[in-house]
């Protein structure tokens, strides 16, 4: 994707104002209807740390307390100035507790129809029955929001994708099976419904890679990231859950604290890190959506090499054959 197709990108040494307006792309693009957004590298800087005074663990710093109210309070401010921001705006959902907490913020915003923001849901045909179930539970307990499925392409069952890509895919090239399951579907999607930003579940106390990220990110791609619950805890994220009656995941009762797909989540013990239960026993710790570009390039790159390696080898044996 080049930098003018991205819906982001940098303009070092340049002044960003020539040839836009408010910090939009003129309107030349091909959908004149979503403008490109333009963020230089000074002003996510700026504006995260602008978000960073809203989020309720570097309030409670400065106060020995702080009310929910005050917490949901300030997450609905981070949430507005997404909607009235950035156009093209998802919300990309496994349906984990912090995903729903920030769904029913949303949805007590009363949003109008035109700014309400559609959901995401990449279905890799191995989630657990009770993921599932969630999923029937939130269309119930929010009709008003659109959610948009997205399966591996030209497949509908785990038996069909067994059938093409072999058994245990997971287990004999994770690699292929991240970008066949998760990446690809992703990408798909983001193309499909034309999206500039998304909001994540993703916070800081999960640890691993995620343990110092921002409330805005922009990944190699361009996509804008959105963590409006970066700072909060786990513990937090269950209290909201449990105050407003926030359907979840009954997994969640039986020792998972992050909940992926059946094959590569366990319940995890006490003091462990909340995704400490994802491929454990594995040193991976994210499966590729929030690094797409890089995960796939990495993976081309790797087959090609794999082709080529055979290509030579090829080409030796038939040069023995010939010389003898």
């Amino acid at each position: 994707m080049s930098p003018r197709s991205s819906p982001v990108f940098n303009v070092p040494g340049q002044d960003v104002d020539a040839g836009y307006e408010s910090g939009y792309a003129s309107g030349s693009g091909s959908e004149a209807s979503i403008p490109e957004i333009v963020i230089t590298n000074p002003h996510l800087r700026f504006l995260n740390r602008q978000l960073q005074n809203l989020e309720p663990q570097g309030r409670s710093r400065k106060s020995s307390s702080i009310s929910r109210l005050q917490l949901t309070s300030l997450i609905a401010d981070i949430l507005q100035w997404c909607i009235t921001t950035l156009p093209s705006l998802y919300q990309t959902t496994a349906f984990g507790l912090t995903g729903l907490v920030t769904l029913d913020m949303l949805s007590e915003m009363k949003i109008p129809r035109p700014q309400m923001v559609d959901l995401i849901f990449l279905d890799t045909l191995h989630h657990f029955p009770e993921t599932l179930a969630l999923v029937d539970q939130v269309r119930s307990r929010y009709p008003l929001v659109n959610l948009h499925i997205y399966k591996p392409e030209g497949i509908e069952t785990a038996e069909h994708f067994a059938e093409k890509h072999g058994k245990r895919l997971w287990e004999t090239n994770d690699e292929l099976y991240d970008w066949v399951a998760k990446v690809e579907p992703a990408q798909r999607a983001y193309r499909e419904l034309h999206v500039n930003a998304v909001l994540t579940g993703r916070r800081r106390s999960q640890g691993g890679k995620r343990g110092d990220i921002d409330v805005i990110e922009v990944d190699e791609a361009g996509l804008i990231k959105i963590n409006p619950l970066a700072n909060w805890t786990f513990q937090q994220v269950r209290d909201y859950v449990k105050a407003n009656g926030v359907p979840y995941n009954q997994l969640l009762d039986r020792g998972y604290k992050s909940i992926g797909d059946w094959h590569s989540t366990q319940p995890i013990q006490e003091g462990e890190d909340e995704r400490a239960g994802r491929w454990k026993g594995q040193a991976k710790t994210e499966c590729g959506i929030h690094n797409p570009r890089s995960k796939f390039a990495q993976y081309l790159r790797e087959q090609e090499l794999k082709k080529q390696d055979e290509v030579l080898r090829q080409a030796l044996e038939s040069r023995i054959e010939t010389s003898a």
